[in-house]
Formats: structure tokens, C-alpha cells, sequence
């Protein structure tokens, strides 16, 4: 018997598992990102994947046509008053964009992220608070509608409270707000 991903049943988010999502995006997508954290572990440049996939191995399992990563520093150069990628970072692989986000605007907290990830099929991966507060500093509607989703499969409401009352007490008001728009549904 075959279940289309609908029927099946849901995990504990927990038991994170980029297997899941890798069945469901694109191979091409899954072999950029994979290419890319193997890139990047060579460059000695710390790393996690973000954005679309990052929330698939949370539990919310969407499309997405390119692979987003959390980097350390150690992936830019600066030249006078130029910031560049370091030699070597990929941009694009076989058609797929790779974007990169610095812990640099988004709080030493989030930089400490990334020296302990968690990991699934041998990629490291933000941790759900991280991926979380992430979602809500972009404050865009596409990311918003991701939190909800992680809040229904099972994101731990009060672990993501306390992470934000610690590192940005501001975005309380609309995670509670997102909470509520998950839990009415």
C-alpha cells in the first residue's frame, strides 16, 4: 500500500529526519544542498541548513527551489570596504541558487547555533528556536505561514517562548499571534 504524504502519519518533531523532505523536493535540490555542506565543510566554514528544507527536516515538509544556510563568518573576506564570499563558496550548483545567511544582524546567539547543530543525513540543520526567530525577524507572510505550520506539527510552543524571551522579548507579540492563528485552525 502506497500513502500519499497527506496519509501519512506525522512524527515527533523530535525525531527530525531530512529523509523525509528529500523524498518530496526536487533530487536536484537535495544534491545542491548536500554538494554545498560537503563544500563547505572543505572551506573549514561552519554551516546549517535554513529556510525551506531546514523547516522539512522540522517537520514541515514544502517545496522550495533553492537551499538556504546559516554560515559562520568564516565565509566572507573583506577587502577594504568590499565584504566578498570566500574563494570557493558556491552560488549556484547545477541550476539550484544557494543563498547564505550571516549570524552577524541576527545576534551572537544565533552564531552559537552553529557550533553545535543538530544533524540528519549527515547535514547540519538550524535548531527549531533558531529556525524559528529566524522566520520572525523576516517577518515575511511566507515565513510566517512556516511557523504556524512548525507550531502544528508539533514545534515546542513554550521551548520557542523561552528561547525568545531570552534573545528578542520584541517578537513575542507575533509569535503569540501565530500561536494562536495554528491552534484556531
Amino acid at each position: 500500500m502506497h500513502l500519499s504524504y497527506a496519509q501519512t502519519p506525522r512524527r515527533s518533531l523530535h525525531q527530525m529526519d531530512l529523509q523525509d523532505i528529500f523524498q518530496f523536493v526536487a533530487p536536484k535540490v537535495r544534491d545542491a544542498a548536500i554538494k554545498t555542506a560537503a563544500q563547505l565543510s572543505r572551506l573549514g566554514i561552519r554551516h546549517a541548513l535554513a529556510g525551506g528544507l531546514a523547516v522539512g527536516a522540522h517537520g514541515y515538509i514544502r517545496t522550495t527551489m533553492d537551499v538556504d544556510f546559516l554560515v559562520g563568518e568564516e565565509a566572507f573576506e573583506q577587502h577594504g570596504g568590499f565584504v566578498t564570499f570566500k574563494t570557493g563558496v558556491p552560488i549556484e550548483v547545477e541550476g539550484i541558487r544557494i543563498d547564505y545567511l550571516s549570524p552577524v544582524g541576527l545576534g551572537t546567539h544565533v552564531e552559537r547555533a552553529l557550533n553545535e547543530p543538530s544533524i540528519s543525513k549527515g547535514l547540519a540543520v538550524v535548531p527549531i528556536e533558531v529556525l524559528i526567530y529566524m522566520k520572525l525577524v523576516a517577518k515575511r507572510r511566507r515565513d510566517q505561514i512556516d511557523v504556524v505550520e512548525l507550531i502544528r506539527v508539533g514545534a515546542d510552543i513554550k521551548q520557542v517562548k523561552e528561547y525568545l524571551k531570552a534573545y528578542a522579548p520584541d517578537l513575542l507579540p507575533l509569535f503569540e499571534e501565530l500561536v494562536n492563528e495554528a491552534l484556531s485552525e
